[in-house]
């Protein structure tokens, strides 16, 4: 029987290898200096389309922005979520209803009732993970 460890791991490899390549990324701005303009750098290396989602709706990284997880007119496959854990609910609750394939919670955001309805939902989900961090260790 595997760990809930192993479990969660196998959950990170899904997204990073199986999910689509479309990640919209909620608190991207075109702030150098938060963790979010970081961590889109690193998807886009690796392949990934990013999507800022951000109330400013800048472009980021060449890649226009949008104020919310709707405003987005095609569909995405992975929401990272960069936003406190009392907002991130909400945004999992978004992303399951734009039909997004996974949700990622980044370092210090925690929402276990989130976690929860989106799993039930039947979306992979990972809580309190970065993805720049779990993504190199897959090549």
């Amino acid at each position: 029987m595997q760990s809930e460890y192993e479990n969660e791991n196998e959950t990170v490899r899904r997204i990073l290898t199986e999910a689509g390549d479309t990640w919209a990324v909620v608190g991207l701005s075109a702030n150098r200096s938060r963790a979010a303009y970081g961590v889109a750098a690193v998807l886009q290396r690796f392949g990934k389309r990013i999507v800022p989602v951000h109330p400013k709706a800048e472009t980021v990284h060449g890649e226009r922005g949008y104020a919310s997880l709707a405003d987005i007119p095609f569909p995405v496959d992975v929401v990272d979520v960069f936003v406190n854990s009392e907002l991130a609910g909400g945004i999992a609750d978004e992303a399951v209803a734009k039909g997004a394939e996974a949700v990622w919670f980044q370092l210090g955001v925690i929402d276990e009732a989130a976690f929860a309805r989106t799993r039930a939902a039947g979306l992979d989900m990972v809580m309190d993970r970065c993805p720049a961090i779990e993504i190199p260790k897959l090549s």
